[in-house]
């Protein structure tokens, strides 16, 4: 289907729109091919700081595969080698890292390193950084540690109404790469009413993934019944998804797996749309379409709102190692 072409029509059928962009981003992809390549080259044991991606299937396929997801690099053998999560990780870990020998391989998503440098930058300016984003994500513990000192988080206009900095003319805003667009939105225009010299990021933080699949949400929310997003409850870009739904009036629902979807859900549904978060994988979203049509959602149509062709070239210590692993990879 065209891109920006809608389903519309008459028919009784009961039917699934299938979204497109959906399900893995490029970092996703990327990070979780870093761990996949270290094994292979390595061997296990691998360590992962934190969970690479936030999908309780992804996990649990790496950790099958050799992996070992650690909390903390207290729980890594001194000298060993650990990878760290596409959220990034704060100065201070690094530091740790290397004070325990580790052999460190990022996986930080490019875009997420984007940031950090952005905050880094604004530091060494002097300004007061306001950091949009959710307190205890895994990102944001990273961008934070990047200046601590200089970095206020706001999470709320209400957070913006109580910012007080020591100099209203040297202050910058970052983001989160997984927010909500509108709500973000709500919030910079507070920020920008508050302190007119406010400065942003060159680019906007938020990923393009993210601002995808909220779009394509929002195109398709006027005709349908339900939107089911398959993503596990950590993720923040899906469960943005499924605010932005409801914004809409529409009923969402976050589900790991088509085993987690209630059937009532479905008992005032004719058309059923289905997403995926970016970090969760294509199989699963196949799993739940033909659970839909065991139910009775016999008909399926995609949308097709936007082409992605967003790549990224895998971290600098496997590139060096094998050095035929210099390509730029993403989703197929």
């Amino acid at each position: 289907m065209p891109a920006n072409r809608l389903v519309t029509g008459a028919s009784n059928e009961k039917k699934v729109i299938l979204l497109k962009p959906r399900g893995f981003c490029a970092g996703v992809v990327r990070a979780i091919e870093v761990v996949r390549i270290a094994i292979d080259l390595y061997g296990s044991p691998i360590y992962v700081r934190k969970e690479i991606v936030h999908n309780r299937h992804v996990v649990d396929e790496l950790r099958q595969a050799g992996a070992i997801f650690v909390e903390e690099l207290d729980e890594v053998p001194e000298g060993a080698r650990v990878i760290f999560s596409a959220h990034g990780v704060s100065p201070q870990v690094r530091v740790e890292a290397k004070a325990r020998r580790l052999q460190v391989i990022d996986a930080t998503c490019p875009l997420v390193t984007k940031v950090h440098l952005e905050a880094k930058r604004f530091a060494k300016m002097g300004f007061t950084i306001v950091l949009i984003g959710h307190r205890d994500h895994d990102e944001v513990v990273g961008t934070l540690g990047e200046a601590p000192g200089h970095t206020e988080l706001v999470e709320s206009v209400e957070d913006v109404n109580r910012l007080n900095p020591p100099d209203p003319q040297r202050i910058a805003y970052l983001t989160q790469t997984t927010l909500s667009l509108d709500e973000t939105r709500d919030i910079v225009a507070r920020l920008k009413e508050r302190f007119p010299a406010i400065q942003g990021p060159p680019a906007q933080d938020i990923c393009y993934a993210t601002e995808n699949r909220q779009l394509a949400v929002k195109a398709v929310a006027e005709i349908c019944d339900l939107l089911l997003v398959v993503g596990s409850k950590n993720s923040s870009n899906s469960k943005r998804l499924v605010e932005v739904c409801g914004n809409s009036g529409v009923p969402a629902y976050l589900v790991d797996d088509a085993g987690e979807v209630d059937v009532e859900w479905l008992a005032n549904a004719r058309t059923v749309a289905v997403t995926a978060g970016a970090s969760a994988p294509e199989y699963l979203v196949q799993e739940l379409v033909h659970w839909l049509r065991r139910h009775g959602f016999a008909r399926m149509e995609e949308v097709d709102m936007k082409e992605e062709d967003v790549r990224f070239t895998l971290p600098a210590q496997l590139v060096r190692v094998a050095p035929h692993l210099a390509t730029k990879i993403g989703p197929q």
